[in-house]
């Protein structure tokens, strides 16, 4: 498994439907943050791991709350399940109907835990921030 880019285009994010451990332990060995996406039956899952990046990587407080307020906004437009995952360092959305929108997604997180949040802007607007 290759290194992502920062920002990482969708159509590269992973599949590890069949290989999560693999991917998982890759990252970690090139202390990365980990993202991916798997499938579920029709429905799509969206992984992101800070931890893999090591101690040296954190994630910032204002990086730290745009990811929850973006997970918070998915699920109550149930654009993923209410079992949905918001951090600190690790997110993941069950139920994300299509695979497009689960790599879309899964970019925006990997981009925003790198502390890159316009993509998450663009990704899962908030309409308070838009006012």
């Amino acid at each position: 498994m290759q290194p992502l880019p920062s920002p990482c285009p969708g159509h590269l994010i992973p599949d590890v439907s069949d290989g999560f451990d693999a991917a998982y332990r890759a990252a970690r060995a090139r202390r990365a943050v980990f993202v991916a996406i798997e499938h579920e039956g029709q429905q799509w899952t969206v992984k992101a791991d800070a931890l893999t990046a090591g101690p040296g990587h954190a994630v910032g407080e204002m990086v730290y709350e745009a990811l929850r307020a973006a997970v918070v906004r998915l699920v109550q437009e149930r654009e993923t399940g209410p079992d949905a995952y918001a951090g600190p360092v690790y997110f993941m959305l069950h139920g994300v109907p299509s695979q497009q929108r689960a790599r879309e997604l899964a970019a925006a997180f990997h981009a925003a835990l790198y502390g890159d949040l316009e993509a998450l802007h663009r990704a899962v607007p908030d309409p308070d921030r838009e006012a």
